[in-house]
């Protein structure tokens, strides 16, 4: 609407015309088919020109009722499931639900096999954490170091084909032990990647972490604190990036972590805030090191033996009870709550995923920021969707 009135300062014939404009802000659909999100998440922006105004996830999209499934089949038949939670950490996820059903069994596995369940897992952290740090040079522009991190993952791969016949999806790790023994040289396999490593792992440094570009897009960027991190149920990376000592490797030791030299990660504000979205990148770069000093601890002090607990065959049928385990994915706190009533089938079961609860802060960081800085934010976080959603 426009409003005409006269000004005597105006010469003969002219007007001062006065618009009433209102603006609102605007929507952004960042997904369910976008790149920045790391599979099928619709994060649902509001801006006000380049400022972000408020955000909110839109989950679902890739729910299958594994929970539901895992209430309608055998205690062995839902392993295959476990896998497709985070399917760039398939090893730690059989472990997670293993170790569970274990404890409503009351058994632990032989020891040979408790050593090749963390060089598994610590194996699949490396590779989990390569796609993490690769893509989310992505997210902010830089192509290489996805590159350079895909060729040590493929050497991961192999290795994992080699023990188990599958490159992404294992059901290796299964209650009572494992699936089969190590083959012939799949020990010196692993150790010699171990080597290569060492000499790789600076390379990622060099490319990425000490860019200008990389270390501007993310210092003082989406920053956590310690009160948010724990109000929210963060783990993993995301909680230690906030400053929080917090490794349930550590704190609730489980297999022989109890045996191995390790350091817990945290953030520092070491280019920025502490929590910021380069903390969270740190912690998962000096992850890598820590996994790969611990598996070579494992090689050092594994023996032969048995890998299957003689006790747990197929057919498993726990005693009625109730057992929840949680043990420190790549990405958190992986938990399992089971509830056995005798059969052969669980009466309950629940999942606790550490994508889920670390997605859930996105909504309190991205308000405020530049509109650029939500892939930024977004890749921090390091989500798998198949675990949000499950």
């Amino acid at each position: 609407m426009a409003n005409s009135t006269k000004d005597p300062a105006l010469r003969a014939g002219e007007r001062l015309v006065e618009l009433d404009v209102r603006t609102q802000d605007v929507e952004i659909n960042m997904g369910p088919q976008h790149p920045a999100t790391h599979g099928v998440l619709r994060v649902l922006l509001r801006a006000d020109g380049e400022i972000l105004t408020g955000a909110q996830s839109h989950l679902g999209y890739l729910h299958r009722c594994a929970e539901k499934i895992g209430e309608k089949v055998d205690w062995l038949q839902y392993l295959p499931y476990t896998d497709r939670y985070d399917y760039l950490s398939a090893m730690n996820n059989n472990l997670a639900y293993s170790l569970a059903v274990e404890k409503l069994l009351g058994v632990e596995a032989p020891e040979r096999a408790q050593f090749i369940r963390v060089i598994l897992a610590e194996l699949n952290r490396i590779a989990s954490h390569l796609v993490a740090v690769g893509t989310y040079g992505m997210d902010i522009g830089a192509f290489t170091p996805f590159f350079y991190a895909l060729r040590e993952r493929e050497l991961l791969l192999d290795i994992f084909e080699k023990i188990c016949g599958a490159r992404l999806t294992y059901s290796y790790i299964r209650p009572g032990g494992l699936m089969n023994d190590a083959p012939a040289g799949w020990l010196e396999q692993v150790k010699a990647f171990t080597e290569l490593f060492d000499k790789k792992w600076g390379e990622y440094w060099d490319l990425l972490v000490d860019s200008k570009i990389f270390v501007e897009r993310t210092a003082n960027v989406g920053v956590v604190s310690e009160e948010l991190a724990l109000a929210w149920g963060c783990s993993g990376p995301m909680l230690r990036g906030s400053g929080v000592d917090w490794d349930l490797r550590r704190d609730a030791p489980h297999l022989v972590y109890d045996r191995l030299d390790f350091e817990v990660i945290v953030g520092r504000g070491y280019r920025g805030t502490v929590g910021d979205c380069f903390d969270r990148n740190y912690v998962r770069m000096y992850e890598m090191v820590q996994s790969n000093r611990m598996i070579r601890q494992c090689l050092e002090q594994i023996e032969d033996g048995e890998v299957q607990h003689p006790d747990v065959g197929l057919l498993l049928r726990p005693a009625p009870g109730e057992a929840y385990v949680g043990i420190e994915n790549p990405r958190g706190e992986l938990g399992h709550y089971l509830v056995s009533d005798g059969s052969k089938i669980a009466r309950r079961l629940r999942v606790r995923g550490p994508s889920f609860c670390n997605l859930a802060v996105a909504e309190h960081l991205l308000p405020g920021c530049m509109l650029a800085d939500a892939a930024a934010i977004i890749g921090s976080v390091d989500i798998v969707i198949g675990e949000t959603d499950r």
